[in-house]
């Protein structure tokens, strides 16, 4: 079989018969065969040293994933249950994977139970793999493999060898159907853990992983998107992740419902959403709402949830939901009225409202009255500021949190406690929503007597938030000193300062910074987070144009060859700006969908006829150069994030977990970056 090389999408084609000369299964014979023909999504992407490969069929979802290089690495994640499997090896002489086009696959486990999964011929150019670890679990468990130092109790599984086949094979920790991997040496030999080369030095294996959790029902084609799509990437990554009880966060780390993600998402890609796409969406947020109406975060699900549930000595499957964070919360609210407002979503508004939310969570509550329990829980933790604004009456995080928002790596906010796109952009856009949507007379039959003088002041407290809270972030950095540290920050990295340095305008330098400390002092971090101002904002001529400088040369602005990067230390300390380095998941990097809020937001503003025309030039000015890097970038566009490095005079991308100094590695299927699907290039 030739290598599978490229991207490939097929549909309507018939599965091939998987034939193994092994049975296996602690004892049991239990034979893999084909899943039934169906409807098939397949696609590749590579990125740096990954190699992913993506199947949809049927009861199947799966994404393999193979790391090249000294440390070499193979996993097959699914969707069901947001389980994996996976094996690791040891270090030694670089490997090169290319794989086959994966095909759907199903057996049974000892007890005759389900199990789904696929089936791929893969290869690797070295002389030998040994096998260091094999991890079969929950998706978590697998991605917590580079920092955890042992395994939970009951997870580890040894191998069962027969003939050039090695099976791992065991019961979700619960008893419930578990997970399979098969490993078959195809080309080479097999000698224990070591698999050796042929003498043409390569390894060839036929791998089967398999789950026994709950498959996912997808949404088709005809309820995800209003209409075809030229850009066949994007689709195929937003097809892979959207399903009628949730939209997956992104694959192959994410392979479940996060609520930030879901609710930016949509956001973004209303306009070429299908109606039942983003009613499955909202739906999915309404279920798992707090009692208090907090927007869940995350949900432990599958053998997570049992694991989560042993360590209070409790033995179910219940979900978990976490509830750590605090920008989601703002973000429900201006979905909602987006949508149920809008011509499409008015019509059946009233019906949706009414219908039950469903779930563990809210099994006998309406959708109107879980979306209540939401503004009413914003309307009231923004009502201390309203009263007295001031920096101790902001929304900060939440106790022993060192995170809240999207830039939830710990370090993402450079100690931080008030985010600033919580603050000046989220909290606002929720309260102007919550106003909107008690003006329809949609919430009427879910509000409470007491609601209704709360509800009444939703308006007057956005306009408060959006005129008091940005100015507690202005950080001011004199000229002289501004061009100092960009000569200097510049020398450090190797990068040439005279773009930058000639793009600084007279006079100090204004910008937003990233976030405030407890006690009032900016995180002086340039940010791209002002996206979410334009996009849910209406921000006054002047916050225009220091917005549209961001978009300056790095480091004097966001702007590089590769991309618009998120943060820019070039003004903090060395002790802040070494958190924000090119390694760093929330440093001087580029994130696909922070592009795409910036675009969308610039784009919303230059619709507005109270701009001065100075102020509407800049814009557009602005609007190009971004427009100018994300089509330089559109190669990786639905990746979750990349890096860069900088050689004779150009930027160049460098794939996010392409360096093992970086902190970790990018999904090459993100929800929040198929948004390109409705954010599309100005026409001038």
């Amino acid at each position: 079989m030739q290598a599978w090389g490229g991207r490939f999408v097929s549909r309507g084609s018939r599965s091939l018969t998987i034939t193994l000369s092994a049975v296996w299964a602690l004892g049991t014979l239990a034979a893999v065969r084909p899943a039934p023909a169906a409807q098939a999504l397949v696609f590749q992407v590579r990125q740096g040293r990954f190699l992913n490969a993506f199947l949809r069929q049927g009861q199947v979802a799966a994404h393999l994933v193979l790391r090249s290089g000294t440390d070499p690495r193979l996993l097959i994640a699914f969707p069901a249950g947001d389980s994996g499997v996976g094996l690791w090896f040891e270090h030694g002489a670089a490997v090169r994977w290319s794989a086959g086009r994966p095909r759907p696959a199903q057996g049974r486990d000892s007890r005759g139970r389900a199990l789904y999964g696929m089936s791929v011929n893969v290869w690797a150019v070295g002389r030998e793999l040994t096998i260091r670890k094999a991890i079969l679990s929950s998706v978590r468990v697998l991605r917590d493999e580079r920092t955890r130092t042992a395994l939970p109790p009951g997870i580890a599984t040894s191998p069962v060898a027969r003939g050039n086949t090695l099976t791992w094979s065991r019961d979700r920790l619960d008893g419930a159907p578990g997970y399979r991997l098969i490993v078959q040496v195809r080309a080479g030999a097999l000698r224990g853990a070591r698999i050796l080369a042929g003498r043409d030095g390569r390894i060839g294996l036929r791998v089967t992983g398999l789950t026994g959790e709950r498959p996912l029902t997808p949404l088709t084609a005809g309820q995800l998107l209003r209409e075809p799509v030229t850009d066949t990437g994007a689709r195929d990554t937003l097809e892979f992740l959207a399903y009628r009880q949730k939209l997956l966060a992104g694959s192959w780390r994410f392979d479940t419902y996060f609520g930030r993600d879901t609710l930016m998402s949509v956001r973004l890609l209303m306009p070429v959403l299908a109606a039942p796409a983003i009613d499955a969406a909202l739906s999915s947020v309404l279920a798992r709402l707090s009692p208090q109406g907090e927007v869940a975060h995350e949900e432990d699900i599958g053998e997570q949830a049992v694991l989560d549930h042993l360590l209070s000595g409790v033995h179910s499957a219940a979900p978990v939901y976490h509830y750590q964070m605090i920008d989601e919360d703002y973000m429900l609210a201006p979905d909602a009225a987006a949508w149920l407002l809008s011509p499409r979503g008015r019509a059946g508004a009233r019906a949706y409202l009414a219908a039950p939310v469903g779930g563990p969570l809210h099994r006998h509550t309406s959708r109107g009255a879980a979306l209540v329990t939401n503004l009413r829980f914003v309307l009231r933790s923004a009502e201390p500021f309203a009263r007295e604004p001031g920096v101790a009456r902001l929304i900060g995080l939440k106790p022993g949190m060192s995170a809240g928002d999207w830039r939830d790596s710990g370090t993402g906010l450079g100690g931080g406690h008030y985010p600033y796109d919580v603050n000046a952009a989220l909290v606002p856009a929720a309260l102007a929503a919550a106003a909107r949507l008690q003006a329809s007379g949609l919430l009427a039959p879910y509000l409470r007597a007491s609601d209704h003088e709360l509800f009444a002041r939703a308006g007057r407290m956005a306009a408060l938030w959006r005129k008091k809270a940005p100015p507690l972030f202005e950080v001011s950095v004199p000229h002289a000193r501004a061009a100092r540290d960009i000569d200097r920050y510049a020398a450090a990295r190797g990068i040439d300062p005279r773009p930058a340095l000639a793009a600084l305008e007279p006079g100090a330098v204004h910008f937003h910074a990233l976030a405030l400390s407890v006690s009032g002092q900016p995180v002086a971090v340039m940010q791209s987070d002002e996206g979410y101002r334009l996009l849910f904002g209406r921000p006054d001529a002047r916050s225009l144009e220091r917005i549209a400088a961001l978009l300056r040369p790095f480091p004097a602005g966001l702007l590089t060859g590769a991309g618009m990067v998120v943060a820019d230390p070039v003004y903090c300390p060395g002790t802040v700006r070494k958190l924000f380095t090119r390694n760093a998941y929330h440093g001087t990097v580029v994130w696909s969908w922070q592009q795409a809020l910036f675009a969308a937001g610039l784009a919303r503003q230059l619709q507005r006829r109270d701009l001065p025309p100075e102020v509407r030039a800049q814009l557009k000015q602005a609007q190009r150069r971004l427009w100018a890097v994300i089509r330089a970038t559109r190669s990786m566009q639905n990746a979750e994030l990349w890096s860069w490095r900088y050689a004779a005079g150009r930027y160049a991308m460098r794939p996010f977990g392409s360096s093992s100094a970086d902190a970790t590695e990018s999904d090459a299927a993100q929800l929040w970056s198929t948004v390109y699907l409705a954010v599309r290039p100005p026409k001038y």
